[in-house]
This record gives structure tokens, C-alpha cells and sequence, in this order.
């Protein structure tokens, strides 16, 4: 995987810009596609330059101030690496959860930041590398010690298949927590489906594409 990072052509590590969503009526079927859960918080990309950690929203705005702790905890990337993730609340079953998130000031310590994609490293340019393989050196070569720093995993299934048992898993929470039943279609909320290429996205029945990745 090092030799393969070495031969991939250099870009200066900077923002980049996640690409807007494509509406879709159906969900896409097929061995393309893996699922992540959705993690309900703030779409995040940090960005190690020579001047230290910037973590950016999805419009480009630093959120350095609002979750510091989250910044230090990204100091162990390497300079010219750039990795797209997400700022989560985790609740007291270790579940994300977006009140608290909104929260952050008063609930720091459930803050953790979820890594899902690797676009640059040592300003090793990875955009047009498939996802699945970007995936493989995101676990290969990013090593932080801040247990605020998770990496996102992801799941292989029959698009079919798991949505029938994502409904199944969220009623039956919902009976457990709060007794009432889901109203049909909020399963799909709790997973992602993404292409195994390109990392196109879908999302609330939406389509995120992201990857050759401009």
C-alpha cells in the first residue's frame, strides 16, 4: 500500500468541497454498494497543513473554536493530509445522538470525531482512487492515539436485506425506549449506502456523489 501511495500524483492538502446531493425515488441495488450507519451529526473535513489543524463544515467555515478538543486530537495526522468524517454526540448507550451534539459546549466529553474517507495524504492526491481501496489505506496508514478519534466502518448486504432489518432493529428499540411504533421509512435514516467506487452517497433517499470525487 506504501508503494501504491508513492506513485499517486501530489496535491497541496486544502478544503475540499463535498459535492451537493441528487435526489432519487429508489435505492440503488447491487454489489456496488456498501452500507455505513448514519451517525446524525456535523459533516467535518480537517485538513493537517504545515500550520496545524483546520476542521471545516460542509461550506467551508472553520470550526476550530467550537470543538478544540476535537483539533488536538487530530495533531497526530501527518502534514498534507486531509480526511472527510463527521463530528458525533454519543449518548449514554454509546448511540449518536444530535440534541446532545447541539449541545457540544456543556457535553464535550461525548464529542468524537468519525473518519470515513482519506482524499489526502502526505499530499499524496487520493480523490481518484476507489473508495473501497481509499477505505483499506484509511486503516492502514491513519494511526491517532485520541480515543476522540474513531474511524466509521462499513457493511456489505443486499440493499434489500438490510433495510428490512434496519426496520425491524428500530421499531423494536423504539417499543423498548419508547413505546411507540416508527412511522414507516425512518429506517432508512439510521443507514448510508455508498458506491464502492466512487463513494456516491445516499442518504435520506438522497444521492451524495463524492468521488472520482470532483
Amino acid at each position: 500500500m506504501r508503494a501504491r501511495l508513492d506513485a499517486l500524483p501530489k496535491t497541496e492538502a486544502s478544503f475540499i468541497e463535498p459535492m451537493e446531493c441528487l435526489s432519487v425515488s429508489k435505492l440503488p441495488a447491487g454489489d456496488q454498494w456498501i452500507w455505513e450507519v448514519k451517525l446524525d451529526g456535523y459533516r467535518a473535513l480537517a485538513v493537517k497543513s504545515g500550520t496545524g489543524v483546520t476542521l471545516f463544515s460542509r461550506r467551508r467555515k472553520s470550526l476550530n473554536r467550537q470543538f478544540p478538543y476535537i483539533v488536538e486530537a487530530l495533531a497526530d495526522l501527518p502534514e498534507g493530509t486531509v480526511v472527510d468524517g463527521e463530528v458525533v454526540a454519543i449518548d449514554d448507550r454509546g448511540r449518536p445522538d444530535f440534541n446532545l451534539l447541539q449541545n457540544f459546549r456543556a457535553e464535550a466529553s461525548r464529542i468524537q470525531y468519525y473518519i470515513f474517507d482519506l482524499l489526502r495524504w502526505k499530499d499524496r492526491d487520493l480523490t481518484r482512487v476507489p473508495m473501497v481501496e481509499r477505505r483499506a489505506l484509511l486503516k492502514s496508514v491513519v494511526v491517532i492515539r485520541d480515543e476522540r478519534i474513531r474511524i466509521a466502518d462499513y457493511f456489505e448486504a443486499a440493499t434489500k436485506d438490510l433495510v428490512c432489518r434496519a426496520r425491524a432493529r428500530v421499531r423494536r428499540d423504539h417499543w423498548e425506549t419508547k413505546g411507540q411504533r416508527v412511522p414507516t421509512g425512518k429506517a432508512e435514516r439510521r443507514l448510508d449506502q455508498i458506491s464502492r467506487q466512487s463513494r456516491t452517497r445516499i442518504r435520506h433517499r438522497r444521492l451524495f456523489p463524492r468521488t472520482a470525487r470532483l
